[in-house]
């Protein structure tokens, strides 16, 4: 066991999306809608779908890579990876042990973890437990997503709203002060079954919800959702703000689950925050699910729009229904 830190951080972080772009113009082939009802109510333009050769946990490798490799280290530095998803390849073997023999990571620790879109942040919050109690020094997550093969394409209510990709970063100790300085995370099971994906089991409500003789596919009761996202992300940020000390004029940039643009700018405006402080790409990616951070995440460090010294506030909610945000000193 290392000895105890003071502070963890992100080291490292790292994407890879499928070639493969879905427009809302190509959905209107596929189902009843256009591009016009899309955009208006979801802010998406288009979506990456994985290739249907291609298993999530290859772009998982790739995206690890990127992330240690920004991170200046190597995969035998490692000594635990978590994947965080809800589509993995297999209910087992787990996808983290099979990125950690993509990447040879050969004496760390693996295992996935299912918070939905909270993922990363659920993840984030447990990876910064064992660092700073020192059982682990460095600590890769891998949010690995492929909600394309759990959606039905004749589901209009939907279909419109999911892509596909992964995100990871890099974890490890930094000086005081700086990294990971609070989380919040939670869940509301009496809600749950507001987004359901069934797997091994199936009752007569989950059929009579879904069409066209699919069962493994989400359905989700967009409205009671809405309501819960935009009240929780809210509630969330705040939280591990006050914790901080920290006031929301204080921080650089805020990027939250890329779910819908609706939920975004309904968070926004109860965060009471320009929306020039809010990183958004659902429009070129849609909802990828627990990728959706750390992909928004990589994207706003590589192009400037985190620099060293800024307050970053990642903030999400998921099936669960959950619920996370996190508050860090880049």
């Amino acid at each position: 066991m290392e000895s105890k830190v003071e502070a963890v951080g992100i080291l490292g972080t790292g994407r890879c999306m499928p070639e493969k772009i879905l427009t809302n113009n190509d959905l209107e082939k596929m189902v009843d809608t256009s591009d016009e009802w899309i955009t208006k109510r979801t802010g998406i333009s288009e979506r990456r779908i994985i290739d249907e050769k291609t298993p999530s946990r290859e772009l998982g490798i790739i995206a690890a890579q990127k992330a240690l490799q920004n991170a200046g280290l190597s995969a035998e530095d490692l000594d635990l990876i978590i994947v965080t998803t809800a589509t993995p390849d297999y209910l087992t073997p787990s996808t983290s042990c099979m990125i950690q023999n993509g990447i040879n990571a050969k004496k760390a620790a693996a295992f996935d973890m299912n918070a939905a879109c909270s993922g990363f942040i659920y993840g984030l919050t447990v990876a910064q437990q064992f660092i700073m109690n020192g059982t682990y020094k460095y600590i890769l997550i891998v949010s690995c997503e492929q909600m394309s093969r759990v959606t039905d394409w004749k589901d209009r209510a939907t279909c419109v709203l999911f892509g596909d990709g992964t995100g990871a970063a890099v974890l490890g100790p930094v000086e005081k002060g700086n990294g990971i300085i609070a989380t919040n995370i939670g869940a509301d099971g009496s809600v749950g079954r507001s987004i359901t994906i069934p797997c091994c089991y199936s009752n007569d409500e989950d059929r009579e919800k879904r069409v066209n003789d699919k069962i493994n596919v989400i359905n989700m009761d967009g409205s009671e959702v809405f309501k819960f996202a935009v009240k929780v992300m809210d509630s969330a940020t705040r939280k591990v703000l006050d914790y901080a000390g920290v006031s929301i004029d204080d921080v650089a940039l805020i990027i939250p689950h890329q779910a819908n643009i609706r939920i975004i700018d309904g968070a926004a405006k109860r965060l009471d925050v320009s929306k020039d402080k809010i990183f958004v790409n659902v429009d070129r990616f849609g909802n990828i699910s627990s990728a959706s951070v750390p992909v928004a995440l990589d994207e706003a460090v590589e192009s400037g729009r985190i620099k060293k010294g800024d307050y970053v506030v990642l903030t999400g909610f998921g099936g669960g229904l959950t619920w996370a945000s996190a508050l860090i000193k880049w």
